[in-house]
């Protein structure tokens, strides 16, 4: 679909309007015609929303928004959900019935509104359990049963206790681990573009020189793309998805209207209903905290989205927005190889104390290459 913003009329211009105003955020106006303009209360409407479904709120209505809109409009029980391999259901109602089996104790995985094979597996196993008809069909029967049930079973984190149990039994080494390493855009995508530089090439680098770094503590460290190619959001989790990575990492720059903006931001998975990729976050903190100490760059936070490639992925996924290219001081230092030596490494560390789990660690911005490597090859002998 093409992007929809102020000033544009039409349909798509209605359905829009309609869908906000069905969830509350615009006034409703049945006698508004077909060819609806959108205006400022529409721009400002859709900001909101974007802004509590975890988006960009850009105020304009592209593929993200439109699909997060049409999630927004379904609740639990008004269609069947089914697992389709070919095209899975998404909406709100299936992320009721993910956190609701996961309260009930069901690992259904995480909450992010997506119909998998790990949520059917949950459902068949809780109508197995409560003699229910074992379809992996979420009917009428399993609705009752599941609006019967839940409320008993509130409570908890089941996702954190899993996810934390996971990172233990991975164990402190870094070697094995698979950690797919994603540079933003690519091809004839060059992302933000400055003065002659782009972000694709700047992050491929940056990229290549985390993936020689973890290469040599002897984790597999895979990119999700090559020099020339673009995929998408969703083909670059389902690379990762299949290729059982344990951390996804997405490495982007940003840019901003005003020269003046700058620093470093990290960002997990996480809903504003409070679902979130417990590990997610804990690794954006970490990465966030190593590369404010270890740069310099000022301190733009942590913070909770539901991008594709943060909310589709398995396995906890952190995407690193380094620098504004549209700085004139974060562009300089992005220019410099060293300074993306030092980003690099920053990021590994972070990696590692993740898998340490608080067992000897050392102060932010102090453990060094030199060190992970060390402590890799003492637990090795």
């Amino acid at each position: 679909m093409r992007v929809l913003r102020r000033g544009d009329a039409g349909p798509a211009v209605a359905e829009v309007r309609a869908t906000l105003s069905g969830l509350d955020l615009l006034p409703a106006d049945p006698s508004a015609p077909e060819d609806v303009v959108y205006d400022e209360a529409v721009e400002h409407a859709v900001s909101t929303f974007q802004q509590q479904r975890g988006l960009i709120a850009d105020g304009q209505v592209g593929p993200a928004t439109y699909r997060a809109l049409k999630d927004a409009t379904y609740r639990l029980g008004a269609r069947p959900l089914a697992y389709l391999v070919s095209s899975p259901i998404s909406g709100d109602d299936v992320m009721t019935l993910q956190e609701r089996l996961l309260e009930l104790g069901y690992d259904a995985g995480r909450a992010n509104g997506v119909f998998g094979a790990q949520t059917e597996a949950a459902l068949r196993n809780f109508q197995r359990d409560y003699g229910l008809t074992v379809d992996g069909i979420c009917g009428a029967e399993t609705v009752r049963a599941l609006r019967q049930l839940s409320p008993r079973a509130r409570g908890g984190s089941p996702v954190l206790l899993r996810e934390q149990e996971r990172v233990r039994k991975a164990g402190p080494r870094l070697r094995g681990k698979r950690i797919v390493i994603d540079p933003g855009h690519g091809a004839g995508e060059t992302g933000v573009t400055v003065g002659g530089v782009n972000e694709a090439d700047l992050v491929w680098d940056l990229a290549r020189r985390l993936e020689g770094k973890m290469a040599a503590t002897g984790m597999q460290a895979l990119l999700s793309r090559g020099p020339d190619q673009c995929p998408t959001d969703g083909e670059r989790a389902h690379f990762a998805n299949e290729v059982g990575g344990d951390l996804f990492l997405s490495l982007h720059s940003d840019a901003n209207r005003s020269p003046l903006a700058q620093g470093v931001a990290s960002f997990h998975f996480g809903t504003a209903t409070g679902s979130t990729s417990t590990i997610g976050e804990t690794l954006a903190g970490f990465i966030q905290r190593e590369l404010v100490v270890r740069t310099g760059l000022r301190d733009c936070r942590a913070h909770r989205k539901t991008w594709d490639t943060l909310r589709l992925t398995r396995c906890p996924a952190v995407r690193v927005e380094i620098g504004y290219l549209t700085n004139p001081d974060d562009r300089r230092r992005l220019t410099d190889p060293s300074f993306r030596d030092v980003v690099a490494e920053g990021i590994l560390v972070a990696v590692k104390r993740l898998y340490l789990l608080g067992q000897n660690d050392q102060p932010t911005g102090t453990f060094t290459f030199a060190d992970v490597l060390r402590h890799e090859l003492a637990k090795a002998e």
